[in-house]
């Protein structure tokens, strides 16, 4: 992957950490939205079932348990995870998709790989943790989403 380093990025991926509705998402497409040259988002695996919405091959590639431990042998995840029974990953060909055009590649992952994405020998890599205004407001966040139980 050392070909996905480029003099011009100061760094290759930014890495959005945070409990689930603190709006990392909202940040990463706000970024994407406004900087397209600058920014692009790398599309995870999973194998949990898609939200309302969610598009496969654009929110995420969805796939079953076997399908994703066959890409972990394979060696085509640079990091991976098990996040509450599901299944998450992000493949190399993801994050070069984006780094290829010279953009830096958002993700939105856990701290588990995120911290073993800063471990990668070849990827510059900056961690931002998105906390939320206040309890009250995540729960609200959550509630009103009612993805989470």
């Amino acid at each position: 992957m050392s070909s996905m380093k480029n003099a011009k990025r100061l760094v290759d991926l930014l890495v959005v950490v945070g409990p689930s509705g603190a709006g990392k998402s909202t940040l990463i497409t706000k970024l994407s939205e406004e900087f397209p040259s600058a920014f692009g988002y790398s599309i995870s695996h999973t194998t949990r079932d898609a939200r309302t919405g969610e598009v496969n091959g654009e929110s995420y590639h969805f796939i079953d348990e076997d399908a994703f431990k066959a890409i972990i042998e394979e060696g085509q995840f640079i990091e991976h995870a098990v996040v509450h029974d599901t299944m998450y990953g992000t493949s190399e060909k993801s994050v070069e998709n984006v780094t290829s055009q010279n953009r830096v590649c958002t993700m939105d992952i856990d701290i588990i790989g995120a911290q073993n994405l800063r471990k990668h020998p070849s990827l510059r890599t900056l961690i931002v943790f998105v906390a939320p205004p206040t309890m009250d407001e995540l729960e609200l966040r959550l509630r009103n989403r009612g993805t989470e139980t």
